[in-house]
């Protein structure tokens, strides 16, 4: 099957035929159809497998031009970086097409992005609080939105942004249609789904946790944090196979101690993204990732959706994540389009735990490779590895219990008493305070009596 059998218009072929494209991936297949229809839409598939135009064709191909201010469809993903990716690529659909596109994302300023809505505008992408901040101030008017897409909408449940979406869901029509894509179906996601979405269509292209099959899986058992970097440390060493590497790391700390170390090793050779960098770090750091200026990447989980890099040579999760479906996404980044893909996995003692719940999930084993014999075994331990002293019965610690009175007597001004009303009531008697605010006279009344 080719985009030829899709039913498409002259100006999106001509648009595909400049990017190379020439044949759709499954769930551009099958997702066509069903959102082309003008049904509730669900899709679930894992990253990489091509969701962004498997919504986007369809809408193009029937968004009709219109010289309105306000826009008619809203995509809504959880982070700035999918913004930009999702107007990137609808601007590569649309150039042969008169559409205005925007994206609005947190962390710049809101009046810009105010001016920029007046101007007027097709389809907007945004992540759920701007837009939302731009709709309470009445510059964004959401009355004639027809397509509301949800992406990547388990990430966005888990960012929090349950509460922006339920608001947003009650000031725009409710006659329009919902198209909603996520890589796995949780509880949460089922919820929403249930209230808000009218007998959706559903299309899943693979079982959430199935691995895609190009990814080549292995893991290492590690001791400690420092024994970690020693062993990415002789992997990176090989620079032609470890070409373009994206590091996964728990948390914002581990991300900024590992790229301080990676800065001692291997300067300029690396980059960080995580929540506390600013947009236009993020960003720069993605571009000299992507560009090939640094070959290592080192990021958080909150990074680990839709971030759409071509050529990654290999995933390194650094620390084991706890979610197995964390874990799909990040190996996920690597074999995109149907190549050729490297996963590894770094776990302590403490992490062993979670490897049976992602191997659980994914139904097959990781192979277990043996630490090589260059890595030094490092004692060295990290804030996090310490083990944290209890003291329970401490026999010269002091047992406050039973001590007594302090050990020096309370200055006089410190013994004096609160005495409540009656005190105020001495108080008033002997200033010969005012009954009321405004009886001035009252004190020379009572002299003369």
């Amino acid at each position: 099957m080719t985009f030829r059998d899709l039913n498409l218009n002259n100006v999106l072929y001509n648009a595909l035929d400049d990017l190379g494209f020439e044949e759709p991936t499954p769930i551009q297949q099958q997702a066509f159809g069903m959102v082309a229809s003008g049904k509730d839409v669900v899709g679930i598939a894992q990253t990489g497998t091509g969701k962004t135009f498997a919504y986007l064709l369809p809408i193009l191909r029937d968004l009709k031009f219109s010289k309105q201010d306000n826009p008619r469809v809203m995509i809504l993903v959880p982070t700035r970086e999918l913004v930009v990716q999702v107007v990137d690529e609808i601007e590569k659909l649309t150039k042969y097409i008169n559409t205005r596109v925007l994206g609005v994302y947190g962390g710049v300023n809101i009046n810009q992005q105010k001016q920029d809505v007046a101007q007027g505008l097709d389809i907007i992408v945004a992540t759920p609080g701007r837009v939302f901040d731009l709709a309470m101030s009445y510059v964004l008017q959401l009355k004639s939105i027809q397509k509301l897409v949800i992406d990547e909408v388990d990430v966005m449940l888990d960012l929090g942004f349950r509460h922006q979406l339920l608001n947003l869901f009650d000031i725009m029509p409710e006659r329009r249609q919902n198209i909603m894509f996520s890589a796995t179906m949780t509880e949460e996601v089922d919820e929403l789904i249930n209230e808000f979405f009218v007998t959706p269509e559903r299309v899943t292209v693979a079982v959430s946790g199935t691995p895609l099959e190009n990814i080549t899986q292995q893991r290492y058992d590690v001791p400690n944090f420092h024994t970690k970097f020693n062993l990415l440390s002789h992997l990176l060493k090989d620079r032609e196979t470890f070409n373009k590497v994206l590091v996964f790391v728990s948390h914002k700390k581990m991300a900024d101690r590992l790229f301080d170390l990676m800065e001692e090793h291997f300067y300029g050779e690396s980059c960080v993204i995580h929540s506390n960098k600013t947009q236009n770090y993020r960003l720069r750091s993605i571009e000299q990732f992507e560009t090939g200026e640094h070959r290592v990447l080192i990021a958080t989980d909150v990074m680990a959706r839709g971030l759409d890099i071509d050529n990654i040579s290999h995933v390194i999760n650094f620390d084991t994540p706890h979610y197995p479906e964390n874990y799909m996404h990040r190996i996920g980044r690597t074999g995109r389009a149907e190549r050729k893909g490297q996963a590894l996995m770094f776990s302590t003692n403490e992490e062993q735990e979670y490897i049976k719940i992602i191997e659980e999930l994914m139904q097959m084993e990781i192979p277990l490779l043996e630490l090589p014999q260059e890595v030094e075994i490092s004692k060295q331990l990290i804030e996090e590895e310490r083990p944290q002293i209890k003291e329970r019965h401490n026999p010269i610690k002091r047992n406050n219990e039973n001590a007594g009175d302090a050990f020096h007597e309370k200055k006089d001004k410190n013994k004096k008493e609160n005495k409540g009303g009656s005190y105020r009531a001495k108080i008033a008697a002997k200033y010969k305070k005012p009954k009321t605010r405004g009886d001035k006279n009252y004190n020379k009344r009572n002299k003369r009596k």
